[in-house]
């Protein structure tokens, strides 16, 4: 079963003379079970490509499917409950919401779907990551 498709894809940043096309033209189609590795040189598109896999970023053209939607096609605010509910960003630096603790940073995505949060579970959480001291 098909679970990503990208039919497409390009991506550009920036407008004449200092225009960049970071992704030109991306097909791919995963399927369920398969392991894949996004593997490149510094500046070949690897972060942008993972940003538009996670709807963090729209590509400038092409489609994206992930379960069979397009998530392109989504309002803003679908977009954004599309990223709360299906996808995992794993950041290379904190990028935690200052006037919360770390307790309530990772709680967040649940407590926007009004969903209870399990405190011991989130504190076995924190002792995992090594966050006690933030």
């Amino acid at each position: 079963m098909e679970v990503v498709r990208l039919e497409n894809v390009v991506k550009t940043y920036g407008e004449g003379e200092t225009q960049v096309q970071a992704l030109k033209g991306i097909n791919l189609s995963i399927h369920r079970g398969e392991f894949v590795t996004i593997v490149g040189a510094s500046g070949s598109g690897k972060s942008t490509l993972l940003h538009i896999l996670g709807g963090l970023d729209r590509p400038s053209s092409g489609n994206v499917f992930i379960g069979g939607e397009n998530i392109y096609n989504y309002k803003d605010s679908e977009l954004s409950i599309f990223r709360r509910r299906k996808v995992g960003f794993i950041f290379q630096f904190f990028n935690l919401i200052p006037v919360l603790n770390v307790q309530e940073n990772i709680a967040l995505p649940a407590l926007l779907d009004e969903e209870q949060v399990d405190d011991h579970y989130l504190d076995e959480i924190i002792r995992t990551l090594g966050l006690n001291e933030r």
